[in-house]
């Protein structure tokens, strides 16, 4: 099959992280895709059909292959489409950002979200744990543009889709200020430069609708 004749389309969900951070790679590449917006709470039958193990997004159909969870297709594309490399060449490199992407998305998120919404040992408790898993973060991108090196890469759309894009929007709600400047002076200089990268500019939520989505899903997690 020819360039001209394949098809990607991605579905994904507005406010997902997960599905944010693909579409910032095809993007990034270039690759012309066609989004299908899904409701979560009335998932498609299309959805169902492509991913019946978790019923999740993102889900990558390109030609007849399909592919779910974000990781292993922020991979795929950039093996799939070899401009503009997103993932390190060096293998201890690209091993580090596979790690650090498992830190954000397994410890950052339950730290940061769930574990910070319930606050069992109390709201400060919690904030000073998830304050303590950023700095890792902070140590990591100390002078350098990205996580990446100069240009944004696999890192960069895991932690930029996750922290400044969605949690900090559930922080703010909750009137937390997780990431002062004058202590993670770094990782704010890394925001302000995800965001005049115009593949990541186009793929943040609309900041006010998120910070209400993300005050609704914590105030359901406070009520259970």
């Amino acid at each position: 099959m020819t360039k001209k004749e394949e098809t990607v389309k991605l579905l994904g969900f507005w406010g997902s992280p997960f599905s944010r951070r693909v579409e910032m790679a095809l993007k990034l590449k270039g690759v012309p895709y066609e989004y299908l917006e899904e409701d979560l709470p009335n998932k498609t039958p299309l959805l169902l059909e492509l991913n019946p193990l978790h019923k999740k997004v993102p889900v990558l159909v390109h030609n007849d292959k399909v592919l779910p969870e974000s990781h292993l297709i922020l991979e795929y594309i950039d093996q799939t489409w070899k401009n503009n490399p997103i993932l390190p060449q060096d293998p201890y490199e690209k091993a580090m950002a596979r790690f650090w992407a498992k830190f954000i998305d397994e410890q950052i998120l339950t730290l940061g979200f769930r574990s910070l919404v319930k606050a069992e040992k109390g709201r400060e408790v919690a904030i000073g744990e998830t304050q303590a898993m950023l700095m890792f973060l902070e140590k990591e991108v100390t002078g350098k543009d990205f996580f990446g090196g100069k240009t944004v890469g696999f890192l960069d759309m895991v932690a930029g889709s996750m922290i400044p894009f969605c949690l900090a929007r559930l922080w703010e709600g909750l009137g937390i200020d997780m990431i002062p400047e004058d202590t993670f002076p770094e990782l704010n200089r890394w925001i302000k430069n995800l965001k005049d990268v115009e593949a990541v500019r186009e793929c943040i939520p609309p900041r006010d609708k998120q910070v209400e989505r993300m005050t609704k899903i914590a105030d359901k997690i406070m009520s259970t």
